[in-house]
């Protein structure tokens, strides 16, 4: 089975409330068999006109894994408390490809 990577592109604006949100949203990732692989660092452009402000990257068991955690009560409470912190916060799930051998 091949895992899924939720990845955020995401501007805060509010660093003060983005510190709630930051208080439960790791339990949510966890709940759901996720992890965290980038938060924030260094980043630098390789190519292309993407200018990202801050990059998280999560790692999940599987695409339906990553589809239930955001729908899960607690992390929509963790949005909840977002909401207002960031400038833009955006996401997508992508399936990762299957590991060797399965």
């Amino acid at each position: 089975m091949a895992c899924a990577y939720i990845i955020v592109d995401m501007k805060i604006s509010d660093p003060e409330q983005y510190k709630q949100y930051m208080a439960v949203a790791p339990a949510a990732v966890k709940a759901h068999g996720g992890e965290y692989l980038v938060r924030g660092g260094v980043h630098e452009v390789l190519e292309g006109g993407w200018q990202p402000a801050r990059i998280a990257m999560l790692r999940f068991p599987s695409l339906a894994a990553a589809k239930t955690f955001y729908d899960a009560e607690l992390y929509r409470a963790a949005r909840a408390k977002r909401a207002g912190a960031t400038e833009f916060f955006n996401m997508v799930v992508v399936e990762g490809v299957p590991a060797p051998g399965v």
